[in-house]
């Protein structure tokens, strides 16, 4: 699946006689997201593809319009693994070849977070879409975590990160997991 700059999704490969509607497409695409920590080490990610992911984060929807997000894309491996050391959770940084920060400028919104978050969960999306392995690891509201990321990127005093998004090209084939529980849903009231 390739996301176009539209923003909207397609099947590339579809080679039977029936194509899948934009809506099959969409949500087997959101069913399919999992997170994905082991990648081909050294395998680069294409310029084109680091767009539509960063395109993909900032076409989220934002309380007021605000889009209080700020991205910092880490393609070097210094930083890579500097961010690996220093993150508890985030070792796979050191096969990743790519990593996406999601800030905020915090001064823009009281809920920067949820904005952020929304944009982080788009930027997976697109990542399954393209045949990318992601994973979301949290630096907010760590503040161990956060200084570590400030200490890294060098980012002003006003931004704070919600996570880093490390992403590659799978090396395995990691199978989604099945979250579905009908128990967990209530009608009307509780």
């Amino acid at each position: 699946m390739v996301l176009l700059a539209a923003g909207t999704f397609t099947s590339c490969c579809n080679n039977d006689k029936t194509s899948k509607s934009a809506e099959e497409i969409v949500l087997e695409n959101i069913a399919n997201r999992k997170s994905v920590r082991n990648y081909i080490e050294g395998k680069q990610i294409e310029s084109g593809k680091i767009e539509k992911l960063l395109r993909a984060g900032m076409a989220a929807p934002t309380g007021m319009n605000t889009q209080p997000w700020e991205f910092i894309v880490i393609n070097e491996r210094p930083e890579l693994d500097s961010l690996a050391t220093e993150l508890p959770y985030a070792k796979m940084l050191q096969q990743a070849t790519l990593a996406i920060v999601v800030c905020a400028d915090t001064s823009k919104s009281a809920y920067w977070y949820v904005d952020c978050a929304a944009a982080t969960e788009n930027i997976l999306l697109a990542a399954e879409a393209m045949g990318l392995g992601a994973v979301w690891t949290a630096s907010y509201p760590y503040a161990g975590r956060m200084s570590a990321v400030k200490k890294a990127t060098q980012h002003p005093d006003n931004i704070q990160s919600l996570c880093v998004i490390s992403i590659g090209y799978p090396s395995v084939k990691e199978s989604p997991k099945d979250k579905w529980k009908p128990e967990k849903v209530h009608k009307g009231k509780w």
